[in-house]
């Protein structure tokens, strides 16, 4: 073999070594990373009596809290359980119900019987911005690129929050709710999600039907029942899609049902029932590794200011 020769092999030895011990070094690195998330708790407690109702979990392994007594917002940290107050709410009357959190560290937050909607920066807890937008009871929200989306639980419409390339929240709009859309003469509105192309919104209508999913124009507000193959979500609250697979937690049945949707949104087959004897009325889930992690709401009991709450976490299908 010539000299020239023997070096290029020589060099394709080390490449191919080097490649097969950067991905066993990397191999080791994500059992590991998986080792470690399987050891941290998987049910950790809330602050006494908080009233926590929805979360959210962006690109670090924290979980935000929002809390009905007072709009407070808590955050835990999913290694340790471990967590504290971060943004001290508006006050009674002004809860924090649903909550997004985007790649910014910004937290839209619905404002329930409050008719608001919030900003809150996550690094410092301040509130940015309130919305007044007059709604009965704004109570869920989704972010897509170029708008923040609420649901008001007691009046047929949608809450969108423009956003900008950046993020930067700007006006808020009202989009009526039309086509299948019926208003129930009590809650209606619940969970909101995007559709698994992005193209239309979900949203939970627990009177149609003794409980349906709508999919949603966003530009129109037309709505149309989503096919679930005779599937009722009479308790339907937070809506969680990863891919195509879409978890609905029904929060008095103390249970998720877990649903394969088609592309557009339109249709869905039932995978399975999540239960776990550790559900004390969850409302809604966020997802972090390969587990779902849900407040237990306990809307069952009489909240006092001693009455203790938790998150749980469970595995993903």
């Amino acid at each position: 073999m010539a000299l020239a020769d023997r070096s290029f092999a020589r060099r394709r030895l080390l490449t191919t070594a080097a490649a097969v011990g950067g991905a066993t070094l990397l191999g080791g690195t994500a059992h590991a990373a998986e080792r470690r998330e399987k050891a941290w708790p998987d049910r950790f407690p809330l602050p006494a009596g908080f009233q926590p109702e929805g979360i959210a979990i962006g690109s670090a392994p924290y979980a935000y809290f929002g809390s009905l007594a007072d709009g407070s917002l808590y955050r835990a940290s999913l290694a340790t359980g471990r967590g504290s107050v971060i943004s001290r709410g508006p006050g009674a009357g002004h809860p924090s119900v649903g909550l997004k959190i985007d790649g910014h560290g910004r937290l839209f937050v619905s404002g329930g019987a409050g008719g608001d909607l919030r900003t809150v920066d996550s690094r410092t807890g301040r509130i940015e911005r309130t919305y007044a937008v007059g709604g009965s009871f704004v109570n869920d929200v989704i972010l897509t690129p170029r708008a923040a989306w609420f649901t008001d639980s007691f009046a047929p419409r949608l809450y969108r929050l423009a956003l900008d390339g950046h993020g930067r929240p700007g006006a808020v709009t009202t989009v009526p709710l039309s086509g299948d859309w019926q208003q129930g003469p009590d809650f209606t509105a619940n969970g909101i999600e995007r559709t698994p192309d992005g193209g239309a919104l979900m949203v939970v209508n627990v009177f149609v039907g003794g409980g349906t999913l709508m999919r949603v124009d966003p530009a129109t507000g037309a709505a149309s029942a989503v096919d679930l193959g005779g599937a009722l979500l009479p308790n339907g609250d937070g809506l969680l899609l990863l891919g195509r697979t879409l978890y609905v937690v029904q929060q008095q049945q103390n249970a998720i049902d877990v649903f394969r949707l088609n592309a557009a949104g339109t249709k869905g087959r039932a995978l399975t029932r999540i239960t776990d004897p550790r559900f004390r009325i969850p409302t809604t889930a966020a997802a972090w590794g390969d587990r779902l992690y849900l407040p237990n709401a306990r809307f069952d009991v009489e909240p006092t200011p001693d009455t203790d709450y938790d998150a749980v976490a469970v595995s993903q299908v």
